[in-house]
């Protein structure tokens, strides 16, 4: 269902390199780019994650409330990317674990080098 996401950023170089290293443990990687625009994804008709510099000129900010969510297929990778975002100076909103009423919902959170919320989380199909 979703497309894309795009998120904002006023260093469009250090974003480059946050998700550059974060999406290659997803097995993700840059499929567009321009100046002030990048979009990476795991492949051809999957949905990609973007950033880029607000087009009116003004500085990006983070959305209160907002959150990108990263579906992964098992809670080591979710320990695995999780633990990458750390390494790559995002700042911790929650460590890997099982996560709220939702059996089998396990999620890390995280903010990326712009303050933007994400989440990489695993849940087993009914």
């Amino acid at each position: 269902m979703i497309g894309y996401v795009t998120l904002g950023t006023n260093d469009i170089a250090k974003a480059a390199q946050f998700y550059d290293s974060l999406f290659e443990v997803l097995g993700g990687s840059r499929f567009m780019e321009f100046e002030s625009f990048i979009a990476w994804s795991t492949g051809p008709d999957q949905p990609s994650v973007c950033v880029t510099k607000p087009f009116n000129g003004e500085p990006a900010t983070v959305g209160n409330g907002v959150m990108i969510a990263l579906m992964v297929d098992s809670n080591d990778k979710v320990d695995e990317v999780y633990k990458k975002a750390i390494e790559l100076g995002a700042q911790d909103e929650g460590p890997a674990g099982p996560r709220g009423d939702i059996e089998g919902f396990y999620a890390g959170y995280f903010r990326d080098l712009d303050g933007n919320k994400l989440n990489v989380f695993h849940m087993p199909s009914p």
